[in-house]
């Protein structure tokens, strides 16, 4: 009877693999606890959801397509922590070796140095998974010598230095890895030549756009201060042509907005194959349709949504009184925080958002109204009422609002050369250098368009000149209450573009131009 005993403590065996879970941007290493003993069944433990309780099927066929043998034993799999959510495809590959390690068709002495990542086809081929680039960062922050996960994620992990990354094809590459029967090389991507390769290549440029050049200043004063924008005007003027070419005279960004960035769009699933990393501001255009969830992010497992897709970047919103009220309203918490909190009953997750606003629309709903040539079909009282679809808290928070008018002949069929993205970068760049050397000692504030009353005060003071002259703009055009701040912002931005150490009474008189929306009876 104790021999009986005694082998049936030697039929047991408990091996442990490492795989991970993504919550927002950041990772959580999952331990993965496989125990083979006496009897038939199969146990998947540790809040796995349907993707990942599906893995035993797929498991059992890439296993047997292969040649090796799926236990025909009581299995039992804990996925630890137990009370945290499990959820995707990309645990297949750490319980396939689990169960292998266990029943002894590989070599288990290895699995504690790597994390390991990927979803298995029937056949055995790796599938490449989301996510991939916050797990690197967990794995080497938490001390494993590697990760091992489909070869298509490898360049992504591989921008994680210290922390060999190991791009697999197939299930029997990775068996064949620990058995020490192959020898693999990790894949290595130099950062500084990925970072700086594609740092200035854009596909559109400042220099192609043919006359507005109202609109090319308005642009460079928000590029330099990070000001939110309004463009308003006929169907044809240029306005999405116009927003399509901000990013390019944007600041390049650095090493930690990159892998910020990277980060969001990697968890989002986003990524491309051949870049390990994004080295330019996103540049993101939703539809009209779009809905409150996709724009800020959410859903059962909450994700990424636009907003935070565009952060260090350009949130471009065309025709935005087409936008769904709902839709633009969940807006303007992000807009002033500048990232989104999703709640759910057991967590909560923060996604970043800090994204620069571009919105675009016709200041009717037939687009003529104020045109120089045409005239506008709306009855009375209809553009006020497409105007006010548009809340005042949502305009409080879009420093600029420019009218662009259609260009007229002459200035199409010129041809002398203009002035490109990369002259107005420059200046663009020197700006911001001021404002950082300004709000060094302050957290949270990067530009003047994240300034509070408080630092409008401490940056903004204007003298008796400049205060009258903004006085009587305010009475003479009417301009609202909620204008005097913004005004003061985009005089600071103007002012730090001429390097002057003072807002001046031509910087408060440019800035006010840039407030159409405020003026009493604009719609009539």
């Amino acid at each position: 009877m104790l021999n009986f005993y005694l082998n049936l403590n030697l039929s047991i065996m408990l091996v442990k693999t490492y795989g991970s879970s993504v919550f927002g941007i950041d990772a959580l290493t999952i331990t993965i606890e496989v125990n083979i003993g006496n009897g038939l069944n199969f146990f998947l433990v540790g809040l796995p959801d349907s993707a990942v309780k599906e893995s035993q099927q797929r498991i059992k066929a890439a296993l047997g397509n292969n040649g090796f043998r799926f236990p025909g034993k009581e299995i039992t799999i804990n996925m630890a922590p137990a009370d945290v959510r499990k959820e995707g495809s990309n645990f297949d590959l750490p319980i396939a070796l689990g169960i292998m390690g266990a029943s002894e068709q590989v070599l288990t002495d290895k699995f504690s140095d790597f994390l390991i990542l990927g979803e298995l086809s029937l056949d055995g081929d790796l599938k490449p998974m989301k996510g991939v680039l916050p797990i690197a960062i967990n794995a080497k922050k938490e001390g494993f010598k590697g990760i091992i996960l489909p070869y298509e994620n490898a360049k992504e992990a591989a921008i994680v230095d210290e922390l060999d990354v190991y791009g697999m094809l197939h299930l029997t590459e990775v068996v064949d890895f620990f058995n020490g029967d192959k020898i693999c090389d990790p894949v290595k991507v130099d950062i500084t030549q990925e970072f700086y390769q594609k740092l200035d290549e854009f596909g559109v440029d400042f220099r192609d756009v043919k006359g507005q050049d109202n609109i090319k200043r308005a642009f460079e004063i928000a590029a330099s201060g990070g000001h939110n924008v309004l463009l308003i005007g006929p169907p044809g003027a240029g306005k999405s042509m116009l927003a399509k070419r901000l990013s390019t005279i944007l600041p390049p960004m650095n090493i930690s907005e990159a892998l910020e960035t990277t980060k969001i769009h990697s968890v989002a699933g986003k990524m491309d194959a051949q870049l390990g990393l994004i080295t330019q501001r996103p540049f993101r255009k939703p539809h009209h349709t779009i809905s409150d969830v996709a724009l800020v992010g959410g859903g059962g497992y909450p994700q990424p949504g636009e907003i935070s897709l565009a952060h260090n970047g350009v949130l471009f919103l065309d025709e935005l009184p087409e936008y769904k009220r709902s839709v633009l309203e969940v807006m303007r918490q992000p807009l002033e925080d500048r990232q989104v909190t999703i709640s759910r009953a057991k967590f909560t997750v923060e996604y970043p958002a800090g994204f620069m606003l571009i919105a675009a629309m016709n200041p009717c709903p037939c687009g003529y109204y104020n045109h120089p040539e045409k005239d506008c079909m709306c009855p009375p009282g209809m553009v006020q009422n497409y105007l006010n679809k548009i809340s005042g808290p949502l305009l409080d928070r879009i420093d600029l609002h420019v009218e662009v008018t259609p260009v007229s002949f002459d200035e199409l069929a010129h041809h002398q050369p203009k002035e490109g993205s990369k002259e107005i970068r420059e200046r663009v760049i020197v700006a911001r250098l001021i404002q950082e050397e300004r709000f060094a000692g302050e957290v949270g504030i990067h530009c003047n368009a994240q300034m509070s009353s408080k630092d409008l005060r401490s940056h903004c003071a204007i003298d008796e000149a400049g205060n009258a002259i903004l006085k009587k703009a305010m009475d003479t055009l009417g301009l609202s209450a909620r204008a005097y701040d913004r005004i003061l912002k985009v005089a600071r931005t103007i002012a730090d573009l001429e390097k002057a150490p003072k807002i001046l009474t031509q910087h408060i008189a440019e800035a006010i131009q840039f407030r159409s929306l405020d003026r009493e009876n604009w719609a009539g």
